[in-house]
This record gives C-alpha cells, sequence and structure tokens, in this order.
C-alpha cells in the first residue's frame, strides 16, 4: 500500500478556489485509480473526484462538475484537485485514497485537508 499526504487546504471566501494536492509514496502502477473524498461535519463520507494513474479515465461527483478539475504529475508522484467556485457547501476534510492495483477498492488513505469556505 501507498502512503498517502495532503495538502493545500485552509481557509477561502465563497467564489474562491484551491488547489489541494496528494503526494504518493512509492511506485504507483497505471492501473491504479486515486480519488478525492470529502467529509463534512456531522456527514458521511462522500466521493468527489478521481483519475486513473494512467492519466485515461476520470471521475466527478455531480457537485464537482464544472467546478473541480483532477490531475496528477507522474514525475512528481502527485494527484491535484483544482477547486473553483467554492461554495460554503464545499466545506470539508478532503481525503486522498488509492486503489489496489486492480482498481477495485479504495486501500489507501491520507489524514485528510480541511477546507473551509466562508459566505
Amino acid at each position: 500500500q501507498v502512503q498517502l499526504l495532503e495538502s493545500g487546504g485552509g481557509l477561502v471566501q465563497a467564489g474562491g478556489s484551491l488547489r489541494l494536492s496528494c503526494l504518493a509514496s512509492g511506485r504507483i502502477v497505471s492501473t491504479v485509480w486515486m480519488g478525492w473524498f470529502r467529509q463534512a461535519p456531522g456527514k458521511g463520507r462522500e466521493f468527489v473526484s478521481s483519475i486513473k494513474w494512467s492519466g485515461d479515465g476520470t471521475g466527478y461527483a455531480d457537485s464537482a462538475k464544472g467546478r473541480f478539475t483532477i490531475s496528477r504529475d507522474d514525475a512528481k508522484n502527485t494527484v491535484y484537485l483544482q477547486m473553483n467556485s467554492l461554495k460554503p457547501e464545499d466545506t470539508a476534510v478532503y481525503s486522498c485514497a488509492a486503489t489496489t492495483e486492480a482498481g477495485v477498492r479504495y486501500v489507501s488513505w491520507g489524514q485528510g485537508t480541511q477546507v473551509t469556505v466562508s459566505s
């Protein structure tokens, strides 16, 4: 299993932008999916976006479509989540995760980074 470290969270006003980063330790094979999830206070964890490490597949929750963009940098072993037009309801702890090599389920999780959007 890889180890994941998120960064880039913070406090931003509604309408602003943040870019989250997820640094992965170790070698990531092309079949692994990297995902971003979030959990708001009092709510369950929800999927935000994902990307296949090979770069030929992405996915977004409806709440993220058109506002968030996921990408990855092979050389830096890092996955990014660019978040634009942020809303107060985007406030949550955002966590990065990685699937098994089969790409079936998420088995590695980071500690998370707090994103707070003020109105």
